[in-house]
């Protein structure tokens, strides 16, 4: 096998390597199976490619043109020519499953199912990394360089995983480059030949100049690593669905946790109300004795883009002793103070803090913020539920209705910000709202004929088993079938809400659990529940419940119905809700695969969706990583131009006299320049035996080094002043015997000078100088010379 086949299949097994740390990430490891054939045919390709010879670019165009052959193979060969060739479709197929994948990493915690978008993305972007890493490596023969590409590949994994095994995919990921180095170091020997084979050796002696190459691959394979080591460290965390489990729904004001959810909410509610295996998430046990209004709330959707609801993007801060009193609350409403002890499932891992609302205070342990808009706590940096057992004191809230009937209007910034409905919006949606609250006297008056509507008089039938709408005429669609769950009915009537002027939001959390002998309450997965709440001046953000047969109807919407609510126990409220939504549900229940990897469970099991086509796009991210990468290519420049410049001078020449001349001359420049990284300044006027005897006194060299340079210095006046200039065998490890010397014989700051910013690396500007002068030179003379006139007459 050639060296460069060797070279090649190194680079591919190093990104295979690498690509290891994405298995965490996803629950099946098949993909990556999946993806070993299809390496080997691209890193085939290009071996082939060039082997014909075909040149650098028209080879990387090839492997780049098979490598999408491959993927429209793999992912969309229903849509192509001959399931081989790609046309129009297939690219809007590619495209399509793309954005699903995209959607996906929103609305899935790790381990993620391996759904088509998300297999995509993963076998795509690791063959677009081994198509960088084949280039660089083998095809423009710079195997150094080649490790960002395979960095950039690692990062993200350890972005994404958990960071419970990253050591571990580091050394495989680190292993796969080193070996990487060492195949170009061998390449390089095979080209080199005699050059590194020094004086004649012995059976049994080791080969004198298999060594240089080893230390040099391990020195760039060391910075590589530590580099490797902090650039995860330098680069800001990514959040948001797979890239954080905290998510990012409400940011971090100051910088400190996050917010937001790990699943898509609307997904993860809907497969909680239609899973076959109905699991306690909590346990209840409280001091009021009529629990029908015992809501616990985990955090209210803010945002209406017309498609879904979402959070708002809020300021986090510290956790207080005691909350404030509820935005818009007066003393005149009746109240009363609860105290809850929850205890939460070891396996429901939930970012947010289910709570009783408006909560007054709460005593939990652990890393918590709070969200005071909300009036909300959210796990700071992967804190969840997992386990936890906390104490809420939470508000009794009686408003009359009266009190709702006679709420003067609410500020203009509350109103302003929470009445706002896009354009997109469908009109049937204003227009039906205003056809059903026709002869309302008040806000209250319209909200409640808007309750009834849907769960009397409307003709509603409550369905889990509806498909999510999706766009912007989801609400539109969902009034004209009259079916859907809990998402759906609070969607509609917040949004037709905030048409009348209303401000309202959507609230996601869990409906009054079920109570038990032993005096507690049961909340179990089909507890899910999502509910409009709506602003009144004077007694704040209030529930309401569109949902037919589910939840409790709130008393103070029932002015002539005294008595409790307390849900029937023979229509459990353990069946909650869900409704339209920017992102589609990935399968139609969770029972089976989804629930075996817990992406029912997960800690978002009864939040609301996460838009993903609205996610902005974390530029600050990408330029703090770009900005990141640059200073890391500066601060490496001289050290990798260095590397470069001193294999290209002691590597294989020609063995004419012309090339033996060259090879020479080369050498003994390499020399040199080694003793200036070192202090020891050229003196270009010297004769180089004389120059040799300027570096062995100023080095400090021993007998073995000087008689080193002395042999470099005799060979380059036999190439100057012979008449026919012969190979002189051995040059080339001479200097690296020099340059060990040399290294040994100063401080740690000169050693480390010498490697990271070589006083050598003058000659790049240098360079640049005279290049620059040469151009002006040649402007210069390229441009017409106008002659003035003489002035003389005639």
């Amino acid at each position: 096998m050639s060296g460069r086949a060797r070279l090649a299949l190194c680079a591919a097994a190093a990104t295979l390597m690498a690509s290891c740390a994405l298995l965490p990430v996803v629950a099946e490891p098949t993909w990556l199976l999946q993806l070993v054939p299809l390496v080997a045919v691209q890193t085939g390709v290009g071996a082939a490619a060039r082997r014909v010879p075909l040149g650098r670019p028209l080879t990387v165009a090839v492997q780049a043109l098979v490598t999408l052959m491959l993927l429209t193979l793999v992912f969309a060969r229903e849509h192509a020519l001959i399931g081989l060739i790609p046309g129009p479709d297939t690219f809007r197929y590619l495209a399509d499953l793309f954005r699903q994948g995209s959607d996906d990493v929103g609305q899935y915690a790790i381990p993620a199912p391996l759904t088509d978008g998300i297999k995509l993305m993963l076998i795509g972007g690791v063959l677009l990394i081994g198509l960088l890493v084949d280039t660089l490596a083998v095809t423009f023969r710079s195997a150094a360089p080649a490790g960002l590409p395979l960095l950039a590949l690692y990062s993200v994994a350890a972005g994404l995983s958990d960071g419970g095994a990253d050591w571990l995919w580091f050394l495989v990921a680190a292993a796969g480059y080193l070996m990487l180095l060492l195949a170009e170091g061998r390449d390089r020997i095979a080209q080199w030949g005699r050059v590194f084979g020094g004086a004649p050796r012995s059976p049994g002696d080791p080969e004198p100049g298999a060594a240089a190459p080893v230390r040099t691959g391990r020195r760039i394979g060391a910075v590589a690593l530590g580099v490797a080591l902090v650039v995860p460290l330098a680069l800001p965390a990514m959040q948001g669905g797979l890239l954080d489990r905290a998510g990012t729904g409400v940011g971090a004001g100051s910088g400190h946790g996050g917010g937001g959810s790990s699943v898509n909410l609307l997904v993860s509610l809907r497969d909680n109300l239609n899973t076959d295996d109905d699991r306690q998430l909590l346990s209840l046990r409280t001091s009021t004795d009529d629990v029908s209004d015992l809501y616990l709330r985990i955090i209210s959707l803010d945002d209406f883009d017309g498609t879904t609801w979402k959070p708002a993007q809020r300021h986090i801060v510290g956790v207080p002793d005691e909350f404030p009193t509820p935005a818009g609350l007066s003393e005149d409403v009746k109240r009363g103070t609860i105290s809850t002890t929850v205890r939460a499932a070891d396996w429901y891992a939930q970012d947010w803090l289910p709570m009783p609302y408006p909560p007054s205070g709460v005593k939990i342990s652990g890393r918590w913020r709070y969200e005071p808009v909300g009036m909300t706590l959210v796990g700071d940096h992967g804190q969840d539920t997992r386990g936890k057992s906390y104490q809420v004191t939470s508000l009794d809230l009686r408003p009359t209705a009266a009190q709702l009937a006679s709420a003067p209007e609410p500020p203009a910034s509350l109103k302003r910000e929470y009445t706002q409905v896009p354009s997109s919006l469908p009109k049937v949606v204003a227009r039906t709202a205003e056809e059903i609250t026709s002869g309302a006297t008040s806000h209250y008056d319209q909200a409640v004929k808007l309750q009834d509507y849907f769960t009397v008089t409307g003709g509603f039938r409550y369905d889990t088993q509806v498909q999510v709408g999706r766009g912007p005429n989801a609400i539109a669609n969902f009034l004209e079938e009259k079916e859907g769950f809990c998402i759906h009915f609070s969607f509609a009537m917040a949004a037709m809400a905030r048409t009348l002027g209303i401000p309202a939001r959507v609230a996601v959390g869990f409906a009054p659990g079920t109570p038990q002998g032993d005096g507690t309450l049961a909340v179990n997965q089909k507890d899910a529940h999502a509910w409009p709440e709506l602003y009144f001046e004077g007694v704040g953000w209030t529930r309401f419940e569109p949902t037919p047969t589910r939840g409790t109807t709130p008393s103070y919407t029932q002015p002539d119905t005294p008595g409790t609510s307390r849900p029937d126990q023979a229509l459990p409220s353990k069946n909650a809700s869900s409704a339209p939504s920017a992102a589609a549900s990935p399968s139609e229940s969770c029972a089976g695969r989804l629930r075996e990897l817990q992406a029912c469970d997960s800690p978002s099991a009864a939040a609301a969706p996460y838009g993903g086509d609205d996610r902005p796009f974390p530029w600050w991210g990408l330029l703090t990583g770009l900005a990141v990468l640059v200073l890391l290519a500066l601060v490496l420049a001289p050290l990798l131009w260095r590397q470069r410049v001193r294999s290209l001078r002691l590597g294989a020449h020609p063995r004419d006299p012309d090339g033996a001349a060259a090879h020479t001359l080369a050498v003994w420049q390499e020399l040199t320049d080694s003793a200036w990284d070192y202090g020891i300044a050229p003196e270009d006027a010297l004769t180089p035996r004389r120059a040799a005897d300027r570096i062995v006194r100023l080095g400090h060299l021993d007998p073995v080094a000087g008689a080193a340079v002395h042999r470099v210095a005799d060979a380059v006046e036999q190439v100057l002043y012979a008449p026919v200039p012969r190979p002189s065998a051995g040059a080339a490890q001479d200097v690296r015997r020099v340059a060990d010397a040399l290294r040994a014989s100063v401080g740690t700051r000169t050693r480390l000078r010498a490697r990271f910013l070589p006083r050598s690396a003058a000659r790049v500007l240098w360079a640049a100088a005279a290049r620059w002068t040469d151009l002006r030179t040649r402007a210069a003379a390229a441009r017409p010379t106008l002659r003035r006139p003489s002035g003389q007459r005639g």
